[in-house]
């Protein structure tokens, strides 16, 4: 970048989905200037999908489902992009045979070679599972919900690979987003009434909501070389919060996924969107785009994700206790800094879904950015071009 002689109203570090909304809120509620920076040569962050070399699109960072239970937030994407009607259901492969995810009535009847119905599945399940009032740790929360015959088949070695953790040493936060067992039949992944996958893709909605004449863009930029070249009155920082204190306190562990595609001249390789593996494979889980993005074409691209640590591709805060703590020290000091938000799932060390990246970020503007800007901006128009209730 050039000279420090450019001069904006916020730099915002990181062009992912929480860096775009604000980017777009500021814009255009507050009618004021923003550069976005990203180290990446993308807009988008991990949701970046584009047609590979045989014409499918995929996303580069494995599959995303948008998800919420929020009209308001789901109200707020809608205006950037349609979404397809895809429904997001899991199978998880155990022992030469493949269940529904999370387990429901007919997965559980299938392991156990019994038959029961809908009535009798609870008192099945509480005789399964320990009797845990306050579970402490992620195992505590599934054995008490599933037992151990089921725990062990479908959730221990999964989280292990996922997390590189024993479940044991992992807050319930781990394995809270989807319950691991449902008391019906109906078993879709997600039970949120909105759901689905933008039908040109997630980089065109991206690109939507960046196209402002306020907001400029810079990839393939360092944050702290950004940072010391341009003039800038708010900072938002989507990037790994110790990574702004140069690690002062210590690092704080990110799991990172190494994503391997392959491609095939066939009409499916999957009988499902998304396969989980707990027990076998160096994956856990391989995922079709065509499933999810609903395309038609000759051959078909999986992608399959092999859990690693990557320092320099930081994806998933690591949720257990020591963690907590050392994430709430660089909380109290980044607190203590004037005109600096810090936010999105590395920002704030939190493992949110695409629906809570989106509502987090809408959150933070209304609550913090635009208050703060009426007091501290003297160009302050607050013309909201369509309304979010």
């Amino acid at each position: 970048m050039k000279a420090r002689h450019e001069s904006y109203d916020y730099l915002i570090i990181g062009c992912g989905l929480t860096g775009a909304t604000l980017a777009e809120r500021i814009a255009n509620v507050l009618d004021a200037s923003v550069l976005v920076i990203d180290r990446r040569d993308h807009i988008g962050g991990l949701c970046y999908d584009e047609l590979d070399d045989h014409g499918i699109l995929a996303g580069k960072y494995g599959a995303h489902i948008f998800h919420t239970a929020s009209d308001r937030v789901w109200k707020y994407v809608s205006h950037f992009t349609a979404f397809n009607a895809y429904i997001h259901r899991v199978d998880a492969y155990h022992d030469g045979h493949f269940y529904a995810m999370p387990l429901g009535l007919d997965a559980i009847n299938s392991f156990f070679g019994s038959r029961l119905n809908e009535e009798q599945l609870p008192a099945f399940l509480e005789q399964l599972s320990e009797h845990i009032p306050h579970p402490r740790n992620a195992e505590e929360v599934m054995v008490s919900t599933v037992g151990w015959e089921l725990y062990e088949a479908f959730f221990q070695n999964y989280i292990r690979k996922m997390w590189a953790t024993d479940p044991r040493d992992l807050d319930p936060a781990a394995v809270m987003h989807v319950p691991p067992v449902r008391l019906t039949g109906y078993t879709p992944y997600f039970l949120d009434p909105w759901q689905g996958v933008p039908l040109e893709g997630y980089t065109t909605m991206f690109e939507r909501m960046l196209d402002h004449k306020n907001i400029r863009i810079c990839l393939n930029t360092d944050y702290r070389q950004a940072a010391s070249a341009v003039a800038w009155r708010y900072l938002v920082f989507t990037g790994s919060i110790d990574a702004y204190f140069d690690h002062v306190f210590g690092r704080l562990p990110y799991r990172s996924v190494d994503f391997r595609f392959e491609t095939k001249a066939c009409d499916r390789m999957q009988h499902r969107g998304v396969l989980m593996y707990p027990n076998d494979h160096e994956y856990m889980r391989s995922a079709e785009f065509k499933w999810i993005y609903q395309q038609q074409h000759e051959k078909t691209t999986i992608c399959r994700y092999v859990p690693v640590w990557n320092d320099d591709e930081p994806c998933y805060p690591v949720p257990c206790p020591a963690n907590r703590a050392l994430y709430l020290k660089y909380k109290d000091r980044g607190d203590g800094l004037r005109n600096t938000y810090f936010c999105g799932r590395l920002g704030t060390y939190a493992d949110l879904t695409m629906g809570e990246s989106v509502a987090h970020a809408l959150a933070l503007f209304e609550r913090r950015i635009a208050p703060d800007a009426r007091a501290g901006l003297a160009r302050v128009t607050m013309s909201v071009p369509y309304t979010l209730e």
